[in-house]
């Protein structure tokens, strides 16, 4: 199998600011960067749901410190970033929940766009820091259901999430172009991922988590809009591109400080109404799905995303199909539900996913 680029020399010792280390795709990535030898310090709001991978896969143990913080307090952030002294810094911290976002617009704006301006900010007043990667979303992009979308198409939100994530590319693009423009640094890039699965999630209207819940009970899901497609994939794989780039910023500099997709590949098409009636057979539940009755609030019908330029300038590709993907997944969930030792588990399905990336030798 073809080995990435991702260079555990490099990451050996790398003083990395994460911020969002306490969520779902924050805690993996967190583990993830302590495997590759990184020393990872963290700033984020406390877990968001009891329970949550943070703490049942014991992440406090992977940081060399943890700040539990707003990335809206503009002096908390700074005085916590000049602290770790980073060389390389992650945005994950963002309000993450379309229809959170519909609920209480204001909390989003101010969190997602106001947060990633104070933290580039911030990034601009700390000396030493070489490469920043702010992660956005696929939602970041005015709707084109006629294909998938590439890193020149337009930014739009036709609601406050995708509305929010538009405006930190807008403003990350902003501070690229008029404070990192030189080789001095820091080189900053944004990243645009699909919707991602794994172990982990308990964020209330996400398909897997809900999902889940209704497995256990027996009961079949209600679907919002069964027909939509998504770019499902597993979680491990956009982080290792966000990593892939960041390593890249330091290596390479502006030439690779841009936007980027991480996408699963484009044949791998599922509507969310096959994607629930799939997991189903897998868990081994005979309950399938209902569509879920009254209004909702408009979301986009068809989302792609083109990873060209991903694959071929930073030699990033998908390791898991989504067959695995969802295997990987709800296998997490049922040994949870099995009480398990979800630190190790966790720990063990890290360790094949490096195997994958051939950065750790098989266990003997």
């Amino acid at each position: 199998m073809e080995k990435l680029g991702l260079d555990p020399n490099f990451w050996q010792g790398k003083r990395v600011f994460l911020t969002g280390h306490t969520g779902f795709k924050g805690s993996w990535l967190t583990l993830m960067l302590q495997q590759l030898g990184a020393w990872v310090y963290g700033y984020a709001l406390p877990p968001p749901t009891d329970p949550n991978l943070f703490d049942l896969a014991q992440v406090t143990q992977a940081l060399v410190h943890s700040d539990l913080a707003d990335i809206r307090d503009l002096q908390t952030l700074k005085t916590a970033m000049q602290a770790a002294q980073p060389e390389i810094v992650i945005h994950m911290a963002a309000q993450p929940l379309v229809k959170t976002a519909i609920a209480d617009p204001l909390d989003t704006f101010s969190s997602n766009i106001m947060g990633t301006a104070h933290l580039l900010e911030v990034m601009r007043q700390t000396p030493g820091i070489q490469a920043g990667v702010i992660i956005t979303s696929d939602k970041a992009y005015l709707p084109n259901a006629t294909r998938a979308h590439s890193e020149s198409d337009p930014l739009g939100g036709h609601e406050p999430y995708a509305a929010s994530k538009a405006c930190a590319e807008l403003i990350t693009l902003a501070y690229r172009e008029t404070y990192s423009h030189s080789e001095q640094g820091p080189q900053l890039a944004s990243a645009r991922a699909g919707n991602v699965l794994g172990g982990g999630d308990w964020s209330p209207h996400r398909l897997l988590p809900d999902l889940v819940h209704a497995f256990a009970e027996g009961r079949p899901i209600p679907l919002r809009y069964p027909e939509a497609v998504r770019p499902w994939q597993f979680v491990l794989d956009p982080l290792c591109g966000y990593l892939l780039l960041a390593q890249a910023l330091c290596q390479k500099g502006s030439e690779f400080a841009s936007a980027w997709n991480f996408g699963p590949d484009l044949d791998s098409t599922y509507t969310v109404g096959e994607l629930s009636a799939h997991s189903a057979r897998l868990w081994g539940c005979e309950t399938g799905w209902v569509q879920e009755p009254g209004e909702h609030p408009a979301e986009t019908a068809y989302l792609r995303l083109n990873s060209d330029k991903a694959r071929q300038k930073l030699h990033w590709q998908p390791k898991l199909s989504l067959e695995e993907t969802l295997t990987w997944t709800l296998n997490w969930y049922k040994a949870w539900h099995t009480g398990q030792d979800m630190a190790r588990y966790t720990a063990a399905q890290l360790a094949v996913y490096l195997e994958k990336l051939r950065l750790l030798e098989p266990a003997r």
